[in-house]
């Protein structure tokens, strides 16, 4: 269990955001928030984030106590946030899914797993910069250990109650806001909407929903006056909006989503990713993803945009 001061144990307690109920309040249902996915990925950031929400924080606690934790259904209603990687003792894919599956039928708790992932050339540089050794490359290469743990993690990636955030270019103060939007741990209402432009040469974000490519508009980087500029340019949103072809490809976009926010809603899925990539990432894909989040804000939505290569290339 992580530590407390004394102060902290003296405060007020922290409410659940989500639900905005007492994390004990026993007419709520306990609420179960597994962090697992890659090691180095972020797990002990994501739980001290959790900390943060009146969640009680539990690392590599062994599989066979897992149930236990929780309390019975006439017990005082537990917010839980329980690390669990390949370090943790008896760990398989098959023993954390039978695991979370024993959990989910009771009607009292409700469970949720988040599964971190990040980019192998990350994970590489964040052990040598710390120069840790990956539990899985004792006695071999750094990537092939990342590498074999990617290929026993993959069986969970595409359970239904599991939420992928990819940490490979969020700074923490980023990845927490991700994290608590993606469980509903904000006060606010109503969906949220991450729009996201990329560059298909740097590869698809792990984390998207539903991808449009961009590819097939008119490229403003073969204009030398354009090059230098991105899609926030006014320039560059003039020379890609003229393509004759990109109003109806936007408006089969916004009519393919209208319909969809709202049956997102109405079956309990909080967020929704969209990613929009063209070759560089800089110009085309940034355009259309203002232009969508624009259009989402307009509708209703809660929108958070990203560009994932001016992110990292500055500007």
């Amino acid at each position: 269990m992580a530590d407390k001061s004394q102060a902290e144990a003296n405060a007020a307690p922290p409410r659940d955001l989500a639900q905005g109920t007492h994390p004990r309040d026993s007419g709520a249902p306990s609420r179960v928030v597994i962090v697992t996915g890659m090691s180095g990925a972020g797990k002990t950031l994501a739980l001290k984030a959790l900390e943060d929400f009146g969640f009680e924080a539990v690392d590599n606690l062994p599989l066979s106590l897992l149930s236990s934790l929780v309390p019975p259904g006439d017990g005082p209603a537990r917010c839980l946030a329980i690390g669990i990687d390949i370090r943790t003792r008896g760990f398989s894919i098959d023993a954390l899914l039978a695991a979370i599956d024993r959990l989910a039928a009771e009607d009292h708790t409700e469970v949720r797993a988040i599964f971190l992932d990040c980019d192998d050339d990350v994970l590489t540089r964040r052990y040598t910069e710390t120069r840790r050794r990956h539990p899985l490359a004792l006695d071999r290469p750094l990537l092939d250990g990342i590498h074999h743990e990617r290929g026993l993690l993959s069986a969970l990636r595409g359970r239904p109650y599991v939420t992928v955030i990819d940490t490979s270019n969020l700074p923490p103060a980023e990845f927490k806001r991700s994290l608590a939007l993606k469980l509903g741990l904000d006060t606010e209402t109503g969906p949220v909407v991450f729009v996201t432009s990329f560059a298909y040469r740097n590869g698809l974000p792990r984390e998207a929903d539903l991808v449009f490519d961009a590819r097939f508009l008119a490229n403003p980087h073969y204009v030398e006056t354009l090059r230098p500029l991105t899609g926030r340019d006014e320039e560059v949103a003039r020379h890609v909006a003229a393509d004759p072809d990109f109003d109806a490809f936007f408006n089969s976009m916004t009519n393919l989503l209208a319909p969809l926010l709202p049956r997102f809603a109405a079956e309990g899925k909080s967020y929704l990713t969209i990613a929009v990539g063209c070759t560089g990432g800089r110009h085309r894909s940034v355009f259309v993803a203002e232009r969508l989040a624009a259009w989402l804000r307009e509708s209703g939505a809660r929108v958070e945009l990203r560009h994932r290569e001016l992110e990292e290339g500055g500007r």
